[in-house]
């Protein structure tokens, strides 16, 4: 029999990360750069979540592009955990495609601050 033994941080409690690997579980998010930008171009996004570490460029352009389509921005997390919470490696953006998601993800981040 093996005990697993291991540390979690706030991750594995953060409510925020959870819902976006529900999210991604009834593919109601995209995720990375292009995908991002895709979805939001196409009105498709109905929030964008970008990681705290992304450089300024990234932080810059999601910023302009999220402030012209009128999508709701925040910037949370690391990029190890915003791709942790959906089961793949670094992500540094994220956009989610169903209101419902997005209304609840909103309201916790809003409890946050």
């Amino acid at each position: 029999m093996r005990i697993w033994k291991r540390s979690f941080g706030r991750e594995m409690n953060d409510k925020i990360l959870s819902l976006l690997g529900l999210a991604t579980r009834s593919g109601n998010l995209v995720s990375g750069e292009y995908m991002t930008e895709k979805a939001v171009k196409a009105y498709k996004a109905y929030l964008v979540i970008v990681s705290s570490e992304a450089s300024d460029n990234t932080k810059k352009k999601f910023t302009n592009m999220c402030s012209f389509y009128e999508v709701p921005l925040y910037f949370y997390g690391t990029k190890d955990a915003l791709g942790h919470c959906m089961g793949k490696e670094f992500r540094a953006s994220v956009a989610v495609t169903d209101k419902g998601f997005a209304g609840s993800i909103i309201k916790k981040l809003e409890c946050e601050k």
